[in-house]
């Protein structure tokens, strides 16, 4: 299916990189235009870089500036970035969560929204964020409501929402991807990419090529 118009609505910097940074390209490439909201600056993240070059103090501003390398290298040239505070989004209230992703799904009326799976994405905040989306269309018209597609990568998560519905070929694309990941230098220190571990491009290509989706089931 294509999709003129596409949001993303992440917590943190780099959620994108790992998980949807090559269909992201894909699609940008068949001529989608794509939004990213992303919630947080991730400023609670453990990771200073290897070694640091970040501190709690800057590392915001750090994180800030990766996202937008790695929004570069995918080809996103909408980032909104909506100023809730790291590992507090579970903890937000769902009207002032939900206010701002409803208002950009209102602006933008994207025919497809990509999320985490909620309930079966690890992190408190993804799951926050997938429930504030899944909260917000499932309010909308079922002929307004845009295609919801989540990220899941919990422990046994396919025993509880089956296999993924949606496989993306993001082989092509591959360059996009690791420089996506790669811009997230203060978190993400790949072995794959140097050293004793480093892959060879088609490893690559085995490794991180193929990128999954569950297409989320209104009642």
């Amino acid at each position: 299916m294509k999709h003129d118009r596409i949001l993303v609505v992440f917590p943190h910097p780099d959620d994108e990189a790992y998980s949807t940074s090559g269909t992201l390209a894909k699609y940008i490439h068949e001529g989608a235009q794509v939004t990213y909201a992303c919630l947080t600056l991730g400023e609670m993240g453990r990771n200073m870089g290897v070694p640091p070059f970040a501190n709690r103090v800057t590392l915001p501003a750090v994180r800030k500036l990766e996202l937008e390398v790695s929004c570069r290298a995918i080809g996103i040239q909408d980032l909104r970035l909506l100023g809730f505070h790291d590992k507090m989004v579970e903890f937000e209230p769902p009207a002032r969560l939900d206010a701002p992703i409803a208002a950009i799904i209102e602006e933008l009326r994207p025919s497809l929204v990509i999320t985490f799976y909620p309930g079966y994405s690890v992190h408190p905040d993804h799951d926050a964020t997938g429930e504030a989306v899944v909260r917000i269309i499932s309010k909308l018209p079922k002929e307004k409501r845009p295609v919801v597609h989540g990220v899941a990568f919990s422990k046994n998560h396919q025993e509880a929402i089956g296999s993924p519905d949606v496989y993306e070929d993001v082989r092509p694309f591959l360059k996009a991807k690791l420089a996506s990941i790669s811009a997230h230098r203060s978190q993400f220190q790949p072995p794959e990419w140097a050293g004793d571990k480093k892959l060879s491009y088609k490893e690559l290509e085995d490794r991180f090529g193929t990128e999954r989706f569950w297409t989320y089931r209104f009642n």
